[in-house]
């Protein structure tokens, strides 16, 4: 296959118009995603390319353009919802989890609303407490949605494809600072299936499994310990809902030892799901306590300083796995 190097928002971009082009139902909802390309340009030239009726700029309510992509998915179209900054899914809960999440089955399966919402989560540009949030465990919590969180634009592209193509809402968080970052996309068409985590660095001494924008902390603290004799294996597991938890499991259970990565704050976050997860299945393989590194649980501070004070780095995910190695 033909490979180049774009960059994860290319990568997005390209999956929306490879499938607007293959199926005429696909389209897209939101603020600014029409002459303005999108509020972080993700959506430019596909006005242009699909005219108005496919792309459409919506007035700012986010309950009101969620809802009629709802209605639009259950009569027939595929449409993907930009909100823009996850901190705005606030404004259409409604819309998302008492309609999207629930139609199916509520009708007995015979509605499906097969829909996609692109938002925008993480911290790290000084936006500020609206601005910043990791929201991705409210939706892991519902039944009836797919949460997916990609970390390279390998991977954008190939989930964003798979998504679209999905007969369920998906919910598709983008890291804002991962937009300018690049990586290799074969030109040929591949999708990459729903639930499957990928192994970024294989190890045996200890297993780090981050998300998003912190599966690259994650290459980096590995980079650093392997300096020291310490082979970490980082797992991405790129949906969170449905985990893949059994490569999970496979992993621990062969270093013994598990470090959990997350942006989202620590109290009842992503990481403790982990952790519970595989302290009940795989207990008896356990060489150490599981660390969980996450965001403390404080609003995002605007003052960049605070702020990454407040977040996961690389030296904290450094921290926690000499905590359980040299223990």
């Amino acid at each position: 296959m033909a490979i180049r190097e774009i960059s994860y928002r290319d990568a997005i971009n390209e999956a929306l118009r490879e499938e607007m082009e293959r199926d005429p139902t696909v389209c897209i909802f939101g603020e600014d995603v029409g002459r303005y390309g999108g509020p972080f340009q993700v959506t430019r030239g596909l006005y242009e390319r699909f005219g108005e009726w496919r792309v459409r700029d919506t007035p700012i309510s986010e309950e009101g353009f969620t809802g009629m992509a709802v209605g639009a998915a259950m009569t027939g179209l595929r449409p993907v919802v930009e909100i823009m900054y996850n901190d705005f899914v606030t404004l259409a809960m409604d819309q998302i989890i008492n309609q999207a999440a629930k139609a199916r089955y509520m009708f007995g399966g015979k509605a499906r609303v097969p829909m996609v919402i692109r938002t925008q989560g993480g911290a790290g540009r000084g936006n500020a407490a609206q601005h910043s949030q990791s929201l991705e465990m409210w939706f892991v919590h519902i039944p009836g949605l797919i949460v997916i969180q990609p970390s390279t634009p390998y991977d954008a592209k190939g989930l964003l494809k798979s998504a679209i193509r999905n007969d369920n809402p998906v919910i598709f968080i983008e890291h804002k600072l991962l937009y300018i970052t690049t990586g290799p996309v074969p030109e040929e068409e591949y999708l990459i299936p729903i639930g499957v985590a990928d192994i970024k660095r294989a190890g045996d001494d200890v297993t780090i499994v981050a998300t998003s924008r912190m599966v690259h902390f994650a290459l980096q603290a590995a980079g650093e310990l392997e300096k020291e004799g310490i082979q970490a294996e980082v797992i991405d597991p790129r949906t969170l809902k449905p985990l893949d938890i059994e490569t999970i499991v496979r992993s621990v259970k062969k270093t013994g030892r598990l470090v959990v990565v997350n942006e989202g704050h620590l109290t009842g976050g992503f990481t403790a799901e982990v952790a519970a997860r595989v302290q009940r299945e795989a207990f008896d393989w356990l060489d150490a306590p599981i660390m969980q590194v996450a965001t403390e649980d404080v609003p995002i501070p605007y003052n960049r300083q605070l702020e990454w004070e407040a977040m996961p780095s690389a030296a904290d995910i450094i921290q926690a796995v000499k905590s359980v190695v040299y223990r």
